[in-house]
């Protein structure tokens, strides 16, 4: 029988947080959990960690810089950990190490399309090695096992490499025990480039009903807003859906309503806040450069009047006091 864990608890459909290389990190996910969770939400929101490599985590040295990957707080779970890994071996070390650390689950990435993960054969790379991507799985559980936990195990994929080839791969995915199998809606090759094909969720809900495996379905692909993550949840039949990019410049994003209400004023305060977790936790020496916080601020910093012009200043900006100094100065003079 497959442990479903904290999935069986989640009230439908539930919002999911994608995982997302320098975006969904321990200072984004931070604000996002203090903005956007609360007692009437927390058990319809899902958040994961960037994906985290398995090698890295079985080397010393390189673990120790991975380490801020999985950092994270009470206020976000129920959390996901993701894991990327060709190594059986590997996947099972690390993921005995990551069940120790407290996290809900563990999903594997068999999604990311990114050329140096899918040269390893990991990511996106496993979808042409399906076999191989069966003892990822079984290593999982196997460390999570060795580790004496009990968390769920979960996938996120696409719908195929090159073409659609459903059939032949989730089918594969679906003989071992999975708990939420999360599908972006376009294949490896066309990346974000092409709109997400949710008419492809039917045919995958067939095939996990053919398995006879309760397993909950999780859509992905263009998700504006939480009314509209709501309407095709209930449109296309899935559990739950994940939002990735919908989320940037937005903390307030999870609210289970409209947050059209937030000011500029507000809304460029948090910008400081996130800045100033991000520039204490992460920037570096410690691990990260403070350019990654700049993706940040063309979202935070637009649609309004003078926007424009903040940013230019912001992208010269090296540190969070700077970012202060900045922010204040512009909001003295509206």
């Amino acid at each position: 029988m497959i442990n479903s864990g904290f999935w069986g608890k989640l009230k439908k459909p539930f919002f999911c947080l994608a995982p997302m290389s320098d975006v969904t990190d321990a200072a984004f996910r931070y604000i996002l959990a203090k903005y956007s969770k609360n007692r009437q939400n927390k058990d319809r929101i899902v958040f994961w960690t960037e994906f985290v490599a398995a090698d890295g985590l079985c080397n010393k040295l390189a673990k120790k810089k991975l380490s801020h990957i999985l950092k994270f707080s009470n206020s976000e779970k129920p959390i996901v950990a993701q894991i990327f890994g060709a190594n059986p071996e590997n996947m099972k070390k690390a993921c005995q190490y990551i069940a120790s650390l407290g996290f809900d689950g563990i999903d594997i990435n068999m999604g990311c399309p990114d050329k140096s993960v899918v040269s390893q054969g990991a990511g996106a790379g496993l979808i042409k090695t399906p076999q191989l991507a069966r003892k990822i799985i079984e290593a999982v559980h196997a460390g999570i096992k060795s580790a004496g936990q009990n968390i769920p195990v979960s996938v996120k994929t696409r719908v195929g490499f090159n073409k659609e080839e459903i059939d032949a791969w989730i089918s594969e995915l679906l003989k071992e025990d999975i708990s939420a199998l999360t599908i972006h809606l376009r294949t490896a090759k066309e990346l974000s480039l092409v709109p997400a094909n949710w008419n492809y969720i039917k045919k995958i809900k067939e095939l996990i009903k053919k398995s006879g495996k309760d397993i909950l379905l999780i859509g992905n692909g263009d998700i504006k807003s939480i009314k509209d993550g709501e309407e095709k949840a209930l449109e296309y039949g899935c559990d739950g859906v994940m939002i990735g990019r919908g989320v940037f410049g937005n903390p307030w994003f999870f609210l289970l309503e409209e947050n059209s209400s937030v000011s500029i004023k507000e809304k460029l305060k948090v910008l400081i806040e996130h800045t100033q977790i991000f520039d204490k936790e992460l920037s570096k020496p410690k691990y990260k450069s403070f350019a990654v916080m700049k993706k940040h601020f063309k979202a935070y910093v637009n649609g309004f009047s003078g926007a424009k012009e903040l940013r230019i200043k912001l992208m010269e900006t090296e540190n969070a006091l700077q970012v202060e100094n900045i922010v204040n100065d512009f909001l003295r003079k509206i």
